[in-house]
């Protein structure tokens, strides 16, 4: 199940929805096995704001260090790693650019609005409502984050809670 972005569009599909969460719990921590290819070039996707106005995340790609990372409302393992994102974002959020990319499946953007609104979210907060950041970053799963460098190389990606996003960050600089 290498990517379900497309999958992700077919809301009305209990069973994928399923389907999808199941894979999410069985990936392993801090997987790179699956998605993007660590030192692959990244590829411009085009998101929402939770209002609906059009976003290119390509604004940010080689132009600044990137921290990514996809994830749900309904998603505990996301919810994990808000204190790591806190964190990194705390320490480091003057030279890297944090974007949380809220995946289209079982969620609206007015949910994905709330959410962030009332967890104060670390990150600027873009909906993928129609796929495309998850079928070019080939998301295997939530909480999959990805840390680009300021010329747009893919130094990191994982799953899972158990990441350290810390030591992401630090790739995305340059410094290990």
């Amino acid at each position: 199940m290498r990517n379900f972005g497309s999958s992700w569009r077919l809301r009305g599909r209990g069973l994928t929805v399923v389907a999808l969460a199941c894979a999410a719990i069985a990936l392993p921590s801090a997987a790179s096995a699956q998605g993007a290819a660590v030192g692959a070039m990244a590829k411009a996707a085009r998101v929402e704001t939770t209002a609906g106005a059009p976003v290119d995340l390509g604004k940010y790609i080689g132009k600044e260090p990137v921290l990514m990372q996809f994830w749900a409302v309904w998603c505990s393992t996301c919810k994990e790693l808000e204190p790591k994102m806190r964190a990194a974002q705390a320490k480091y959020g003057k030279r890297v650019r944090f974007v949380g990319v809220a995946v289209g499946v079982n969620q609206s953007a007015r949910l994905v609005e709330r959410y962030a609104a009332k967890h104060k979210l670390p990150f600027e907060v873009v909906y993928d409502k129609q796929g495309d950041a998850t079928d070019k970053f080939a998301v295997p799963a939530t909480s999959y984050i990805v840390a680009l460098d300021a010329k747009g190389k893919i130094v990191y990606t994982g799953v899972g809670a158990d990441q350290d996003v810390d030591a992401a960050v630090r790739k995305a600089l340059g410094s290990r």
